[in-house]
């Protein structure tokens, strides 16, 4: 067998090759006769160092391994909308078992319903339309001239229907089909990063009011256990207003994960009434799977964000948890006998987390067209510890950090973003930009929200000590003002109808109302009312108003606000 070599040693996912034929870093090399799939991570003096993203049980020294001489790829297509796959992107759908080699083989007798957009003898360039694929759901599957194929279009077949390997048209020579094979640790070539600021809106007020994420832009959910990340992250999977969402369970447990595929294939898609799942696509590598394909798979979900990126579609990757990813990398980091680093892992692993976050991105495609990739990545630090080295260089490299707090989420606050621990750099380029479409108000309810809660926080901490009754009336209203942004405006049940979801008018509007009541009390106790007697007033039809009104309603704040107002007046 030409260019085969013979295994020498195996230890776990790590498989050293001696005699192989010409190989490259980051090649592809089938092991054994099942030909497991690994990928070639260091060569010396003529030995191969593969990690293997199958489990190696049974594969033993002298065994055949045989380069493939290209790199690990992902086969991208219409078939992922709507799809379960595995860390390297097999279908597990369809598999008979989720575990062994040979389980995972996609329907090969599947057809989809081509309508061309060419004609032959028209020039073409990089990310040009050939055809739209017929897949279910709103989106377009638009089939696109390949990153490095340009020229006359020499034949396009007719309307039809066409199975995934057959040739739909030829460019310069180079057929093109519906399957497009790409390299998943290289990012997918565009014009150029876009200048337009657009917010994601993800309808959770805390986010979008407080620590708001732009499209392209990046996100950290670090949490300890029990804290909501997974609740909080199916929220935005089923509100944000993306396009695509592409759901990576990197590591979780199996139950979890199991539970997580079938909400969102259950869910209904809000923006069309139809079935969410014909824009996501889920890729599973659970606990119970091979290490390293846990290692792969955040790499081959960005990679199929990018494909829908380039057909000028707004992709969101949901990354749960880049925790358990860098874990991969530590244990196949001991088993080669790399230097650790702190706690352990590799010390590449602040520029691997880099690399990683840095593929996200708004930008201009080859095709002409605006796209993004926003990538949004849980981190579960062992203990809840924040300082721990992947959340603590997560958050070098992120525009915004979300981070979940355990008393909150103990008193039953959710989600439990802490407005104290978390930031977004997003936030002074967003506020511009609604400056410079004529919109302050959302600066200013920010600024104001941020300075209230940051002094309501300081009383609190300084009542713990001489109680709130030793405050003067101005600075135990303060405290009155930061529970009802807290109770009225933060929180947010994801189990409510009504509240699950906010849109931005419904936001202002909420916030509008109690920044109002504030002021009057304020008012009230300046003029000299008692702080006991303010203190004693019902506000629960206030805080109540975001479950009483549905998700676009603006009118019901505004009437719970003129009612407790009017009730703050009688005082005088």
């Amino acid at each position: 067998m030409t260019g085969a070599g013979r295994i020498r040693r195996v230890a776990g996912p790590l498989v050293e090759v001696d005699g192989a034929g010409p190989a490259a870093m980051n090649d592809l090399i089938a092991l054994g006769a099942d030909r497991l799939p690994g990928e070639v991570v260091a060569i010396r003096d003529g030995m191969l160092s593969v990690q293997a993203y199958e489990y190696t049980g049974g594969l033993a020294p002298g065994a055949v391994a045989v380069p493939q001489g290209r790199p690990l790829s992902a086969e991208l297509g219409p078939w992922l909308l709507g799809g379960v796959f595995d860390g390297l992107l097999r279908p597990l759908s369809s598999a008979q078992r989720w575990l062994g080699p040979g389980a995972y083989q996609r329907d090969g007798g599947r057809t989809w319903h081509v309508r061309p957009v060419v004609t032959a003898g028209v020039r073409v360039a990089a990310g040009d339309v050939l055809a739209v694929a017929g897949v279910p759901g709103p989106l377009a599957h638009r089939v696109l001239v390949p990153p490095d194929v340009a020229g006359a279009v020499e034949h396009v077949v007719a309307a039809g229907e066409y199975p995934p390997d057959a040739t739909l048209a030829v460019v310069a020579g180079t057929p093109i089909t519906l399957t497009e094979s790409w390299p998943v640790r290289r990012p997918r070539p565009a014009r150029g990063r876009s200048e337009t600021v657009e917010p994601l809106h993800t309808g959770q007020r805390v986010l979008d009011l407080l620590f708001p994420v732009t499209r392209g832009g990046t996100a950290a959910v670090p949490g300890g256990f029990g804290t909501g990340k997974t609740v909080l992250l199916q929220q935005l999977a089923k509100w944000c207003d993306a396009d695509i969402i592409v759901y990576v369970g990197c590591g979780e447990r199996g139950n979890e994960m199991a539970e997580i595929v079938a909400d969102l294939l259950e869910l209904i898609d809000p923006r069309t009434g139809g079935r969410l799942a014909d824009r996501t696509v889920i890729i599973a590598n659970t606990s119970n799977m091979p290490m390293m394909a846990r290692e792969a798979s955040i790499y081959t979900g960005i990679t199929v964000a990018e494909y829908f990126r380039d057909m000028g579609y707004h992709a969101v990757v949901i990354a749960d948890s880049t925790s358990r990813w860098a874990e991969a990398l530590r244990e196949f980091a001991s088993r080669t006998g790399e230097l650790p680093a702190e706690e352990g892992y590799p010390a590449n692993l602040a520029s691997a987390l880099a690399a990683f976050y840095e593929r996200a991105g708004a930008v201009d495609t080859l095709g002409g067209r605006p796209g993004s990739v926003t990538v949004l990545g849980a981190v579960s630090p062992p203990g809840g510890d924040t300082t721990e080295p992947v959340t603590a260089h997560t958050e070098r490299f992120v525009s915004c950090r979300w981070s979940l707090d355990r008393d909150l989420a103990y008193s039953r606050h959710y989600p439990a973003v802490s407005w104290s621990a978390s930031f977004s750099r997003d936030a002074d380029a967003l506020g511009a930009r609604y400056v410079a479409t004529g919109d302050v108000r959302w600066s200013v309810q920010r600024g104001r929200m941020v300075r209230l809660l940051a002094e309501a926080d300081r009383l609190v901490a300084l009542t713990e000590l001489v109680g709130v009754g030793a405050l003067p009336g101005h600075e135990r209203m303060a405290v009155l003002g930061g529970r009802l942004l807290r109770e009225a405006v933060l929180q947010q049940n994801a189990l409510s109808d009504n509240d699950g979801f906010c849109t931005a008018a419904k936001s202002s509007a909420l916030v509008d109302a109690v920044l109002a009541v504030i002021d009057r009390c304020q008012d009230v106790v300046t003029s000299g009312v008692p702080a006991t007697v303010v203190e004693e007033i019902d506000f629960g039809p206030l805080i109540r108003a975001r479950e009483d009104s549905a998700p676009d309603d603006t009118a019901t704040a505004g009437l719970r606000r003129d009612a407790i107002l009017a009730r703050l007046e009688e005082l005088r």
